[in-house]
């Protein structure tokens, strides 16, 4: 097969990854405080093709981080994947965020909660055994001194959304992964090709992403 180009924009994070039955051969990616998505997605898109001696042609599929996370990066994310899939007559894929973010890091025992922020104490996350099966839900949630207090195992955390926990979740089965911040496209690789040899794609007219709550202006 040719390349699937994978797209992370669902945080404060723009990455384009260029992927060979999912290895990651190329990477750009830059975390900007004030969300450059717009800016950098297409300048990254173009520059990773370009620098790699590769063609739109050579794409067999885009993949697409669906969320949930920033409502304005997550737009330009399935815009732009949507755009290129409709030009190129080529199948979209649409990947899990939270799993995304997850994938970051490798455990031997215990569980994972990647964790978004979602402003003041709220997050959206998930629960992840040690091989990243899902085993909750994804779901907005606000944190507090007794969240978590069901699980006994060793708990990994990690996201922008943990670091502003840890003076509330302390208990010792509590592990902080702090390298580990914003989901990536580096991960995607592996989960666009899985997606791609099942042929499970999304539709390109009417796929929307995950975007969990509604979408509030600030005033």
């Amino acid at each position: 097969m040719g390349f699937i180009l994978n797209i992370e924009t669902a945080t404060k994070n723009c990455s384009v990854a260029l992927a060979r039955e999912g290895e990651v051969i190329a990477i750009k990616e830059i975390a900007e405080e004030n969300f450059s998505h717009a800016e950098k997605l297409h300048v990254f898109i173009v520059a990773l093709l370009e620098e790699n001696k590769i063609t739109f042609q050579d794409v067999d599929a885009v993949a697409v981080s669906q969320g949930p996370g920033s409502y304005t990066g997550l737009r330009i994310g399935v815009s732009s994947a949507k755009g290129l899939c409709y030009a190129l007559n080529i199948p979209l894929i649409a990947v899990d965020t939270l799993e995304v973010l997850a994938r970051k890091i490798s455990i031997e025992n215990g569980v994972v909660i990647p964790m978004i922020d979602a402003r003041r104490m709220e997050v959206y996350t998930a629960i992840f055994d040690k091989d990243f099966n899902k085993i909750r839900a994804i779901q907005a949630e606000i944190i507090n001194e007794e969240s978590y207090n069901d699980l006994n195992e060793t708990i990994h955390l990690l996201g922008d959304g943990a670091s502003k926990f840890k003076t509330i979740l302390t208990a010792d089965n509590f592990v902080y992964h702090d390298e580990a911040v914003f989901p990536s496209a580096q991960e995607m690789g592996v989960l666009s090709f899985n997606k791609y040899k099942k042929s499970d794609f999304v539709d390109v007219a009417y796929f929307e992403p995950y975007y969990l709550k509604d979408f509030v202006l600030n005033k």
